[in-house]
């Protein structure tokens, strides 16, 4: 981390037993049951979560280019983050498809809005040239 970054925001958890375990935010508004992916589990998994969480930062993100763009955001907008565990030669890795669907909105600047949130996104950021991500427009 950059000495020069102000910290807005640190979110605490607590997980215990791994993919079969459970994991607690510092507030508590996060209490969850984990499973393995395909087990008979009753859980989430970190894929889902990774997920939900791209997908509403990503729509944050979208916000803040719309404006910049002055476009306005449709009310139902919304993204279908699809997060694959995948294993290869080297072990496990993940991809991801971020769906994009913003109704009403004309396809070259439905197309700049996604391009520049992919850009500022943190999650976007942080995943660029670690994993595949494809951003569809839907």
């Amino acid at each position: 981390m950059s000495d020069n970054q102000k910290v807005l925001y640190t979110g605490k958890t607590h997980t215990t037993g791994g993919r079969d375990g459970a994991s607690r935010s510092s507030d508590g508004r996060l209490d969850v049951k984990l499973s393995t992916p395909g087990s008979a589990g009753h859980g989430t998994n970190p894929e889902q979560l990774f997920a939900a969480g791209w997908s509403a930062c990503f729509i944050g993100a979208m916000g803040f280019a719309a404006k910049s763009l002055n476009a306005v955001l449709p009310a139902d907008l919304a993204v279908d983050t699809e997060v694959d565990l995948c294993s290869n030669t080297g072990g496990y890795a993940l991809q991801a498809r971020l769906n994009v669907s913003l109704p009403g909105v004309e396809h070259e600047t439905a197309r700049a809005i996604v391009d520049a949130a992919h850009q500022t996104c943190p999650y976007s950021k942080a995943t660029r040239g670690n994993i595949n991500v494809t951003i569809n427009l839907v």
